[in-house]
């Protein structure tokens, strides 16, 4: 019933809209309209269309993916638009309703959830609060949705944007193919990094007193970890238990970096470190960012050479 009043409002806003909306397009800047759900894929566009491009992210800076609810305004910008770049799990489950309901049959769509050799299922790790509150697929399964964390997925994504700008905008194909072998080229790199370091890394596994959205970057690189709740978790507050758990495990292991990831308030990695002496680091996940961070133009790229560092010091 949400996902149709939506639509009805969508409705409504665009045969208001329509006026309007023809004044304003005269001012924006010509070029292939994209719009994102959060922010990797939005940056990846971004990368790959370069400048002139219209790229937008619908959700807000600082927000969190998983509680995001589209305005009129959104369902216009995706009815608009060339091309579509969205999750496809859990936390967009109201796009199939929006894209079944808008009238723009040259749209390109890319579902980031089909962007990987392996889709993986979330885990319940030894020690993991159980007690949160979060929905299942239709055959009950709850998949991971971070595929991107992964930077050889993270290629895969920007393979299937290229190609979809390509196709909405022949005339610039060579720019697009340009620009995604340049950025294929850093996320190679990304890649080699991460693997140098697992090489040379104390083989420990990771804590994260937070939520785990890290499925894809672990199983990448043949990394254990433990932490407090599963990538979609709603809740905030683990069990006593479990914070004694990681605790626990944090001291037999002698690991000297606890993680939290991005916009979190890390309460559950102080708590983990107060007890232990280890040292609070963020690892990002990158499916969103600050709004000041947002408004200097950081990249999935920088977020992820910052993980790099986080890393190392994790397996020093």
């Amino acid at each position: 019933m949400k996902i149709i009043a939506k639509i009805l409002a969508f409705t409504m806003f665009l045969l208001c809209a329509l006026p309007l909306c023809a004044c304003a397009e005269s001012t924006q800047t010509e070029g292939i309209s994209i719009v994102c759900t959060s922010f990797a894929p939005f940056d990846f566009a971004r990368e790959i269309a370069g400048e002139g491009a219209n790229v937008k992210m619908l959700l807000s800076p600082g927000a969190d993916s998983h509680s995001y609810d589209p305005t009129p305004k959104d369902i216009l910008a995706v009815n608009k638009c060339d091309v579509f770049v969205y999750v496809g799990g859990e936390s967009d489950v109201w796009v199939e309703d929006i894209l079944s309901s808008i009238d723009n049959p040259d749209m390109k769509t890319i579902k980031l959830i089909e962007c990987t050799e392996e889709l993986y299922c979330e885990e319940y790790k030894e020690g993991m609060d159980h007690g949160h509150d979060h929905s299942h697929g239709h055959d009950g399964t709850e998949y991971d949705e971070h595929v991107w964390t992964d930077p050889r997925n993270a290629a895969i994504i920007c393979e299937k944007i290229a190609a979809a700008l390509c196709a909405a905008d022949e005339e610039n194909a060579d720019k697009y193919n340009e620009n995604l072998a340049s950025y294929k080229a850093e996320l190679s790199k990304l890649d080699e990094a991460f693997k140098a370091v697992v090489a040379n890394g104390n083989g420990k596994p990771l804590i994260f007193g937070d939520r785990f959205p890290l499925i894809y970057f672990v199983k990448a690189y043949g990394l254990d970890y433990y932490a407090a709740f599963p990538g979609c978790a709603a809740d905030t507050e683990p069990s006593g238990a479990t914070v004694a758990y990681l605790i626990n495990k944090v001291k037999e292991e002698n690991i000297p970096v606890v993680f939290h990831i991005e916009l979190s308030t890390g309460k559950i990695a102080d708590t983990i470190c107060e007890a232990t002496g280890a040292s609070k680091m963020q690892f990002n996940a990158c499916h969103n960012v600050t709004k000041d961070d947002f408004n200097a133009g950081v990249r999935y790229i920088d977020l992820m050479w910052d993980n790099v560092e986080a890393l190392k010091a994790a397996l020093k």
